[in-house]
């Protein structure tokens, strides 16, 4: 009878949904524009909105404040298995008549990251202060956008230090706070950047780059899933949400816009690479690597020209599931 109940209750903890597990890391989405279906580059269609936030809910996923998320990263505490969390870069209009109504709706916090100047410039494409200030009361987080939405990694340091200086002014002054995350304009940084960005008071940073946010990863460029018309249908949103970190600790070059453009990065990996690695660039060439235990030296068939050039690395998970790192540099042109 005793071997009986014992089975009974291994069988019951094994079908324990993971949201109760404990988890080391979050999977973070990012969207622009809802509903603006002339601009798929950076809109969502509200059909697929809908269906991924139906996705998250009847999916058990733990949707949580992006506070939170990086609270719990940096001191090292436990998050729910299947964390998710939801933010929106740039304030359009489509952000306040679409996609807040949907996200009450269920329920769901977000991370709204503006750029002053946007606001400020009184455009019907965007939202104003006083309906942010309607977001801000409901409980809408706003985070930092820059004032003006540059090319950081091509300003100097005081340039730098003043977008974020002159952006939380008017935080200030219109919502009675200055927010305390951030995401770079175009998810570009630099070690520069990054300084400038600690110096303003930020004690995080997000970039636009695939892979899942961990415990252990570069706070200063806290990589999101960039989702979009064409990056937006409910079976990748799947695959998207139900992503594992490739934990790395380093990479060299570290800083974001190395210079010269290097010919080759090595990944330092929190574990042991796992079977079926593979790493590939933006825009899908196989990168040849070298593995040194838990260092793994990826080498470019060419070094990425000016501008912008993507780094990804994937292996298969149990159940499906896929393990992913990413990194995006910015070359000076």
């Amino acid at each position: 009878m005793k071997r009986k109940l014992l089975l009974a209750l291994t069988a019951l903890l094994l079908a324990c949904p993971l949201s109760a597990k404990a988890a080391d890391h979050a999977v973070i989405v990012m969207y622009h524009r809802f509903g603006e279906n002339a601009i798929p580059s950076t809109n969502i269609r509200l059909e697929q909105f809908e269906a991924h936030l139906r996705h998250l809910k009847e999916g058990g996923y733990r949707v949580l404040s992006l506070a939170e998320i990086a609270d719990a990263l940096a001191s090292g505490k436990d998050l729910p298995e299947k964390s998710v969390a939801i933010t929106i870069d740039d304030a359009y209009l489509s952000v306040y008549r679409e996609a807040w109504p949907r996200l009450k709706a269920y329920g769901f916090p977000f991370t709204l990251f503006v750029t002053t100047k946007d606001v400020d410039g009184g455009s019907k494409l965007y939202m104003s202060w006083e309906q942010m200030r309607e977001m801000v009361k409901a409980g809408v987080a706003i985070g930092n956008h820059s004032a003006t939405h540059p090319h950081m990694a091509e300003m100097k340091p005081e340039q730098v230090l003043e977008e974020f200086n002159k952006s939380q002014q008017r935080f200030k002054e219109e919502l009675g706070f200055a927010p305390g995350l951030m995401a770079y304009p175009y998810g570009e940084a630099s070690q520069g950047v990054i300084d400038q960005a600690g110096k303003a008071g930020f004690k995080v940073g997000f970039g636009q780059h695939s892979g899942v946010a961990h415990a252990g990863g570069n706070p200063f460029y806290i990589p999101r899933f960039a989702l979009n018309e064409h990056y937006g249908d409910l079976e990748r949103f799947k695959r998207t949400v139900d992503t594992l970190p490739l934990a790395v600790t380093a990479i060299e070059p570290a800083d974001p816009s190395p210079s010269p453009s290097p010919a080759s990065f090595v990944l330092t990996l929190k574990d042991d690479p796992p079977r079926g690695l593979n790493c590939f660039t933006g825009d899908g060439a196989p990168i040849k690597m070298e593995i040194e235990g838990r260092r793994v030296v990826l080498k470019l068939a060419k070094p990425f020209g000016p501008g912008r050039g993507r780094i990804s690395c994937t292996a298969p998970a149990p159940n499906n599931r896929w393990r992913w790192f990413g990194h995006q540099v910015i070359i000076a042109k």
